[in-house]
């Protein structure tokens, strides 16, 4: 059984993913080479929990417990040399990933499962430098932002794994409130972001055509096709509306939607302008310094609410 945890990165993902677990009961380590991000994530979660009491979703009792289950460490060792379950949410980088997972094979004992955050690296090329032992103890958690409130956790079952052992996961993930979808297949970006990727696609394509201002184009999604979705998959609403309706509607459509094969240049151009969005101060949307605190604050009570209110259709 799955009882300790350790999270291996203390950036956006990682402190979200740590929280998750704690709030739940779960002593977790939490690991970063830099005191200071631990520091700030430390803070973040401490905030995060305060406006999760301030929504009703939980007790204000239960956020002094919760952060005192989360041990930071700046030493990769005693992070990970007494625990169950690792998951690392660190860079992108497949050599990094390697590497990492090589050591945690010489300090985790035989039994621990390791796991990772990413939705873009294959899980062969991963595990490479591991034995075949421990690779039958590896998987993808793929976890969705910001973790302590989205529900969904993809997790992977490639074959490697023993159904009993991914099993246990499972369990795991359930029974801090997650949202579990197995995935079968190795691709890239899993299942949830390519079809984030695909709506991203013709909604950045109908912004560079002129078809619409960017607030009307996010209010056409979110009070259309993302109002359904929040409650209702893709393929139910497709059986509700008629698979007759559906396909009539893609033989028009889909021949005039965008097809490319890479980032819109519109998006290209405000990355290389630096509006990287609320980082920097301005994306589609301006994000003024002295505001930015509380649009963020404001996102995730949206995020919240959503939560609460999804707990009735599970």
């Amino acid at each position: 059984m799955i009882r300790t945890i350790a999270v291996l990165g203390a950036g956006t993902m990682g402190h979200g993913i740590a929280q998750a677990f704690a709030l739940k009961g779960y002593p977790v380590t939490l690991f970063d080479p830099d005191a200071t991000a631990l520091t700030g994530a430390m803070q973040l979660i401490a905030e995060e929990l305060d406006l999760l009491a301030e929504e009703g979703f939980i007790d204000k009792a239960v956020i002094e417990p919760a952060l005192a289950r989360v041990t930071v460490v700046t030493d990769l060792a005693t992070a990970v040399g007494d625990r169950d379950y690792v998951i690392e949410a660190t860079p992108e980088r497949m050599d990094l990933k390697q590497q990492l997972f090589r050591q945690l094979d010489g300090l985790c004992p035989p039994h621990t499962i390791f796991a990772s955050n990413t939705s873009s690296l294959p899980l062969e090329g991963m595990s490479a430098l591991l034995g075949e032992a421990r690779k039958a103890r590896i998987m993808v958690n793929h976890w969705y932002n910001p973790a302590h409130v989205m529900p969904l956790v993809e997790l992977s079952f490639f074959g490697n794994m023993p159904a009993d052992l991914y099993a246990e996961v499972e369990a795991l993930y359930r029974a801090i409130g997650k949202q579990t979808a197995k995935i079968l297949k190795d691709v890239p970006g899993l299942v949830a972001n390519r079809i984030q990727q695909g709506v991203a696609r013709e909604v950045f394509s109908l912004i560079e055509q002129g078809v619409a201002e960017p607030a009307d184009i996010d209010k056409a999604l979110k009070f259309g096709p993302a109002f359904r979705y929040a409650t209702t998959g893709q393929l139910e609403v497709a059986d509700f509306g008629g698979l007759d309706i559906w396909c009539a509607v893609a033989d028009n459509l889909l021949k005039a939607m965008d097809n490319s094969q890479q980032a819109n240049p519109l998006l290209r151009r405000k990355v290389a302008d630096g509006k990287l969005g609320t980082k920097s101060g301005e994306g589609f949307f301006p994000y003024p310094a002295d505001q930015v605190a509380d649009i963020r604050k404001r996102f995730l009570r949206k995020l919240i609410h959503q939560l609460k209110a999804s707990q009735y259709y599970i």
